[in-house]
C-alpha cells in the first residue's frame, strides 16, 4: 500500500468516518436481529465495502495536480457501488422471479460491480489476487477454444454476469456470506477488546513470564503475539499492533533486524490458526465442508499449539548461539499483578469460548462476547471514577442480571438489560473516554475488514467459474492420478500450489482456490475431509511469510527498518519447524483428533515435539552448543523419519534422535574444559 493511502486510513475525514460508524451499526443491527435476507445483506456488506474503499484510496491521490479529481471520482465510484448493492434490496422479489432472465438494468448493475470489485481489491491489495480471478474470468469467457482436456463447453456472456453478479457463487457466495456475519464480527470484537486495553494485557503478561529468560524479548513477542491471535485472528493486524512493542524490544537486547521482524511475522501469523477466534479461513471452511465451528477449533487446537511451540523453541535456539539474556528481573512487570488489574478483560473472551463449546453458532457467540465486551468498556470508565461500594454493587448486579437474563429468557432479554446498563452508564457519568472508545472500535473494525471483505468478494470469481466450468475435476484427476503412486508427492504438489499462490494473493483467496482445486483430491486419496482443508489452510498462512510478496513480513519492515524480503527469508527459517505438522496431521490424523484416542493423539503429539525440536536445531545450527553442517543435516533427516508413518520409520527415527542427543551432551561437557 502506498504511503499516500497509508496516510488516508490514519486520518479520517467526517463523512468517512461516519460511514464507517454507519457500516458497522448495520452489521451489529443485521447479526442481532437479522430484519434482512441473507442475500440482502451480502450486497449491502459488499456495497459498504465499495464506497469505503473508494473514499479511503482515491485514484491519482499519488498526484497532487490530480488529487481533487481523484477524490471526486473515487466518491462517484464509491457510491455508485453501495447504490447497485441497494439495488438487489429494492428489487429483491424482481431479481428472484427472473432468475437468469437478465433485463437491461441488471446487465449495467452486473458488470459495473464486478468491474468495482476488481478495481476495489487492486487498491487494496495490489495487482495479484485480481490477476489470478482475472484469468479465471477470462477462461470462463474463452476457455471452450483451449486445446485439450481443459477446453469447456462455452457459455453466454448472460449466464457469466448472471453467476457473477445475481446467483450464491459468485461476488455474493459463501466467502461474502462469512464475510458479512461471522468475521465482520470477530474483527469487531477485537477491535472492542484492543480499544478496551486486552494489548497491555497481553504484553504485559508475557513480558512478566518470559521476558527475564534467555532471548526474552523474542519469546513475548511469540506469546503476546499467540494471545492476540485469541481474539483477532489477523495475521498483519497483530504486526503492527504487538510489532510496535516487541520488534523494537528484540532489537535492543541484541536480534538482528531482519531476525525480529521475523519472529514477529511468524507469531503473528500463527493467530489465524489459534482459537477460539482463529482467522476468517476458519469460518469459510465450516460453511465450506457443512461442519459446526467449533469442530474446527477443536481440530486447530494442537497444531496451533505447535506451532508456537515451534516459534518459541526456534527463538529460544538463537538466542542460545548468539548468547542473548533477557531482560532484568525487576524490569519485567509481575503477570499475575497485570491479570488481578484487568482481569475483567477475559471475560467477553471467556463467555465466547463457553458459548461456542456449548454449541452455539459463531455468529450467536460473536455477539453476545461484543455485547459483553461494550459493557466492560464502559463499567471500566464507571469503576475508574466511583467511590464507594454502592454505585459498584450496582453495576456487578446488573451485569448479573444481563447475564442470568441472557440464559433465562434468550438473547432479546440479554441486550435490553445490556442496553439499560450502558444508559445507566452514561446517566450517572459522561462516560465520554468509555463513549469514545467504543466509537474508535466500531470504526476501526469497519477499516480492518476492508481487505478480508472485498478479497472475500473477489474470490467468488474463482468459484463461479470452477462450478460453471468444472475445471477442479480435470486438474483434481491429474494430480490424483499422481498421488495413487505416491501420497507423499501428491501432499508435496499441493503445498508448493499453497506456497506459489501465496506469493501474490493472502490467505483467504489462496485457501479457496487450494480447497476448490487440491482439498478434494487429498479426500480422493483416503485423506480425511477436515484434515485436508487444514492441510491447505495451514500451508495458505506459511504463504503469506513466503517471498517475494510476504503480507506479515512487509508489515514488519516498517517498523523493524529493515527490508521485507529479509525480514520473510528469516521468517521462513523460523517457522521451517513447522513445515511438518501438516504432514505429520496427513499420516496421523489423530494430531487433529480425527482418529484415535487419547493414547494416539499423546504419542503424535510426542513425535512431532520431538521432530521439531530436531529440525529446530539444525535450521539455526546450536542445541545446546553450536552444530556443524554434518550433524544439522543429520538431526534433519532424523527429523524427517518421525514424520513419515510408514513401517520402522518411527524406531528409526527415535534411535537417531537418541543417539545423536547422547553424543551432543557428552561433546559437549567434554568441550568445556578445553574452551576454558
Amino acid at each position: 500500500m502506498p504511503d499516500s493511502q497509508v496516510a488516508h486510513t490514519d486520518t479520517l475525514s467526517r463523512p468517512i468516518f461516519w460511514i464507517a460508524l454507519v457500516f458497522s451499526s448495520f452489521q451489529l443491527f443485521t447479526a442481532a436481529f437479522s430484519p434482512l435476507s441473507s442475500q440482502v445483506v451480502r450486497t449491502i456488506h459488499v456495497g459498504f465495502v465499495l464506497l469505503m474503499i473508494f473514499t479511503l484510496y482515491p485514484p491519482w491521490d499519488e498526484h497532487e495536480r490530480w488529487a481533487p479529481l481523484g477524490k471526486v471520482l473515487g466518491w462517484v465510484l464509491g457510491l455508485t457501488g453501495f447504490v447497485f448493492g441497494l439495488y438487489h434490496w429494492v428489487y429483491e422479489a424482481d431479481l428472484t422471479q427472473r432468475a437468469g432472465d437478465l433485463v437491461p438494468m441488471d446487465w449495467v448493475v452486473g458488470v459495473v460491480t464486478v468491474a468495482l470489485v476488481f478495481e476495489a481489491a487492486r487498491r487494496v491489495m495490489g495487482w495479484g489476487l485480481p490477476m489470478i480471478c482475472g484469468l479465471f474470468l477470462l477462461y470462463g469467457l474463452f476457455g471452450q477454444h483451449l486445446p485439450g482436456a481443459f477446453a469447456h463447453r462455452g457459455f453466454g456472456l448472460d449466464q457469466i454476469v448472471g453467476a457473477l453478479s445475481f446467483g450464491t457463487d459468485g461476488l455474493y457466495g459463501t466467502p461474502t456470506y462469512v464475510s458479512s456475519s461471522y468475521i465482520f464480527l470477530f474483527i469487531l470484537f477485537g477491535a472492542f477488546l484492543e480499544q478496551a486495553g486486552m494489548i497491555d494485557l497481553f504484553n504485559d503478561f508475557a513480558m512478566g513470564m518470559v521476558g527475564h529468560t534467555r532471548g526474552g524479548p523474542a519469546k513475548v513477542s511469540v506469546i503476546s503475539s499467540g494471545l492476540m491471535g485469541t481474539i483477532n485472528g489477523s495475521g498483519v493486524a497483530n504486526v503492527v499492533t504487538t510489532g510496535q512493542f516487541t520488534i523494537p524490544l528484540m532489537k535492543r537486547f541484541g536480534y538482528s533486524a531482519a531476525f525480529a521482524g521475523g519472529v514477529e511475522a511468524t507469531s503473528s501469523m500463527g493467530g489465524q490458526i489459534m482459537p477460539p477466534v482463529m482467522g476468517a479461513v476458519a469460518f469459510i471452511m465450516a460453511e465450506t465442508i457443512d461442519v459446526p465451528y467449533v469442530t474446527i477449533v477443536k481440530a486447530a487446537v494442537i497444531p496451533a499449539i505447535l506451532y508456537f511451540v515451534t516459534a518459541f523453541w526456534m527463538v529460544h535456539l538463537e538466542a542460545g548461539r548468539k548468547g542473548l539474556n533477557g531482560l532484568p528481573k525487576d524490569e519485567c512487570p509481575n503477570p499475575w499483578t497485570a491479570v488481578r488489574l484487568r482481569w475483567y478483560l477475559l471475560m467477553p473472551l471467556i463467555g465466547l469460548v463457553a458459548l461456542l463449546f456449548s454449541g452455539y453458532t459463531p455468529l450467536f457467540s460473536g455477539t453476545i462476547g461484543l455485547a459483553l465486551t461494550v459493557v466492560l468498556i464502559f463499567g471500566a470508565a464507571v469503576m475508574t471514577g466511583v467511590q464507594g461500594l454502592a454505585l459498584r454493587g450496582v453495576f456487578w448486579v446488573l451485569l448479573a442480571v444481563a447475564c442470568s437474563g441472557f440464559f433465562k429468557f434468550g438473547v432479546g432479554t440479554f441486550l435490553v438489560v445490556v442496553a439499560l446498563l450502558v444508559a445507566l452508564t452514561y446517566i450517572r457519568h459522561t462516560g465520554a473516554d468509555a463513549r469514545r472508545l467504543a466509537i474508535k472500535a466500531m470504526v476501526d473494525g469497519a477499516r480492518h475488514a476492508l481487505p478480508v471483505a472485498i478479497a472475500c468478494a473477489l474470490v467468488g470469481v474463482i468459484i463461479s467459474m470452477i462450478n460453471l466450468t468444472g475445471v477442479a475435476a480435470e486438474l483434481g484427476g491429474r494430480i490424483v492420478s499422481i498421488g495413487e503412486n505416491s501420497l507423499f508427492l501428491a501432499l508435496f504438489l499441493t503445498m508448493v500450489i499453497c506456497l506459489v499462490l501465496g506469493m501474490g494473493i493472502p490467505t483467504i483467496p489462496n485457501y479457496i482456490i487450494t480447497s476448490s482445486l487440491a482439498a478434494p483430491v487429498l479426500l480422493k486419496l483416503g485423506v480425511p475431509l477436515l484434515v485436508s482443508h487444514m492441510f491447505v489452510f495451514y500451508f495458505g498462512i506459511m504463504a503469506d511469510l513466503t517471498p517475494p510478496v510476504a503480507l506479515a513480513a512487509f508489515a514488519a519492515a516498517p517498523i523493524a527498518r529493515e527490508s521485507g524480503l529479509k525480514i520473510s527469508v528469516q521468517a521462513v527459517r523460523i517457522a521451517i519447524a513447522g513445515f511438518i505438522v501438516p504432514f505429520m496431521a496427513v499420516y496421523s490424523p489423530a494430531l487433529m483428533l480425527q482418529s484415535g484416542g487419547w493414547t494416539d493423539t499423546g504419542y503424535v503429539v510426542f513425535k512431532a515435539l520431538v521432530a521439531i525440536a530436531m529440525w529446530g536445531a539444525g535450521a539455526i545450527g546450536f542445541l545446546i552448543t553450536p552444530l556443524n553442517w554434518l550433524e544439522r543435516l543429520y538431526v534433519i533427516v532424523a527429523a524427517c523419519f518421525l514424520v513419515a508413518a510408514v513401517p520402522m520409520t518411527d524406531e528409526i527415527g527415535f534411535a537417531s534422535v537418541m543417539a545423536f542427543v547422547v553424543w551432543h551432551v557428552w561433546r559437549s561437557r567434554t568441550a568445556k574444559p578445553r574452551l576454558a
